[in-house]
């Protein structure tokens, strides 16, 4: 007799045995197989999300640079609008009028040019050193200033220069006569291709895309870059029709330019109206999973295999799993560190060390707010280094980028509370935030910044003491007025301040608040 029919007839002894073995077999098989498949939707998921996080976060990034890039354009307006309409256009004027514009332009890599247009829609100044006889009267921005009578910011479609043939994205403000009616168009343009370079850096895989727009749908910009899609509308598209429900989200979307399914963060900006979206090809972006799910799958049916056989080799199945969570676990742990630093680096100006417009526009709204609740007073410093157009054609810029990081640690070192923020605020400007700070305490900073800065003694030949100095202007405001300030305001009543000091004769300091006005004769002695 052997051991099968030993078996066998034990079995028949005790028959129920048998069922409960097959159907304990059975349980663990779909057990394994009901975890497997759990696993890999989790794993999915899991994928999914981490994915949402990070193109939510870089179209976060790409909406503050382009907000950031739309206010810089609407303070040059406003400033060259209360130039002209001041009557700083003449024989004279004009003169100066063209080399603010150069000067506006030539601190700023993202700008095509800054102009100024007649009623006529000829040229009146200009930051370009090419000659256009042309006329603008034809362009959409310029039509649509003459037919309305709104002084506020227009921002049109992508156009190509007249004056040098590339793609600019208009941003423009109607000038107006002192009776109110027409007298021309100021404008400001972008380069497309400086949104080009900045985009190419962002790590969105093979497949990915960013896509810049106007609210109608006309693309502004789209990574990868294809010229006969700037211009194009897409408000038929897939994105568009996310956006009708809700400003800000995220989906799985097929694009119209060319078919590919993506994962989409997109969101209308809040102040301009320009949509950004940035995805991440779905093919693309699911590899990884599916080959962890192929992995789990043959897994789990060898595990299946190996119970039938040998129960044992579960354990080992089960350390398999365990090393592969803890991968995972790994692979997280250095996508957050990832992204933690790149918040870092979005916050801080690259040249100085200090933080960024970006960083300074936050801070600035934030502590706004806290003064809200707070009942505390806010102030605001501007600042900008005398001559310093000048500074770097005489000395280079080598010697102008050193200057500007030696000001901004000069500046850094000043501001004595750790709640006080100093910021680049562009080219040769910066600024100091101080919160609960009143007008007299500002000022008070503000002359110990001018002091140090002049301490400095970096030789300037074209500066009147010989030696690099600062202009400043202070803006302070303080919730028990009674006033409703806007950060704007604030920051507009600080750079009057810093205008006035600069037309006084530079190394001087001008305070300012919204409801009343004095001024700080502070200079060097």
């Amino acid at each position: 007799m052997n051991g099968f029919d030993s078996v066998t007839r034990l079995s028949r002894k005790k028959r129920p045995v048998v069922p409960l073995i097959l159907i304990a077999t059975a349980v663990t098989v779909l057990l394994l197989v009901g975890l497997t498949g759990w696993f890999i939707h989790i794993l999915r998921a899991e994928q999914l999300e981490r994915a949402e996080s990070a193109t939510s976060n870089v179209a976060r990034l790409v909406g503050a640079q382009v907000e950031s890039a739309m206010k810089t354009a609407q303070v040059i307006l406003v400033n060259v609008k209360e130039r002209v309409e001041q009557g700083e256009v003449g024989s004279g004027s004009s003169q100066r009028l063209r080399n603010h514009l150069v000067e506006v332009a030539q601190s700023m890599p993202e700008l095509h040019g800054v102009f100024v247009y007649a009623a006529d829609g000829t040229w009146l100044a200009t930051s370009s050193p090419v000659t256009v006889t042309g006329n603008n009267s034809d362009r959409a921005y310029f039509k649509h200033h003459r037919s309305n009578a709104s002084s506020g910011m227009y921002i049109g479609g992508p156009v190509k220069s007249r004056s040098t043939g590339a793609w600019i994205i208009p941003v423009s403000m109607r000038l107006n006569r002192p009776d109110g009616g027409f007298a021309g168009v100021a404008l400001v343009t972008f380069r497309v291709n400086f949104f080009e370079a900045l985009y190419d850096r962002l790590d969105i895989g093979k497949s990915g895309t960013v896509l810049l727009a106007l609210e109608d749908g006309t693309v502004v910009y789209r990574k990868p870059f294809r010229e006969d899609v700037i211009g194009s509308n897409l408000s038929d598209g897939s994105i568009w029709a996310e956006l009708r429900t809700k400003p800000v989200g995220s989906a799985m979307l097929v694009a119209k330019v060319d078919g590919i399914e993506r994962l989409y963060a997109f969101r209308k900006l809040q102040t301009f109206p320009f949509v950004v979206a940035v995805g991440m090809g779905k093919d693309e972006l699911l590899q990884s999973w599916r080959a962890a799910s192929v992995g789990a799958g043959m897994a789990t049916s060898v595990a299946c295999i190996i119970l039938i056989i040998f129960v044992r080799k579960l354990v080992t199945q089960i350390f398999i799993r365990e090393k592969l969570d803890a991968k995972l676990r790994a692979v997280s742990v250095e996508l957050q560190q990832h992204n933690a630093g790149l918040e870092v680096l979005a916050a801080t100006d690259r040249l100085t060390g200090i933080a960024n417009r970006r960083r300074f526009d936050e801070v600035l709204l934030m502590e706004s707010q806290r003064a809200r609740r707070t009942l505390q007073p806010l102030s605001l410093i501007l600042l900008d280094v005398d001559q310093f157009k000048k500074f770097n054609d005489e000395y280079g810029h080598v010697a102008g980028d050193d200057c500007l990081r030696r000001v901004a640690q000069a500046l850094s070192a000043s501001l004595a509370r750790p709640g006080d923020v100093s910021a680049r605020y562009g080219g040769e400007e910066f600024a100091a935030i101080l919160p609960g700070t009143d007008i007299l305490g500002a000022v008070d900073v503000a002359e110990r910044i001018r002091g140090s800065i002049q301490a400095l003694s970096i030789p300037h030949t074209f500066s009147s003491i010989g030696v690099v100095t600062v202009s400043l202007g202070v803006a302070s405001w303080h919730p028990n007025a009674g006033e409703l300030v806007s950060v704007e305001a604030l920051i507009e009543c600080a750079d009057k301040g810093l205008y006035r000091a600069k037309k006084a004769g530079r190394n001087k300091i001008f305070a300012n608040n919204p409801a009343a006005e004095f001024q700080s004769n502070s200079s060097a002695q």
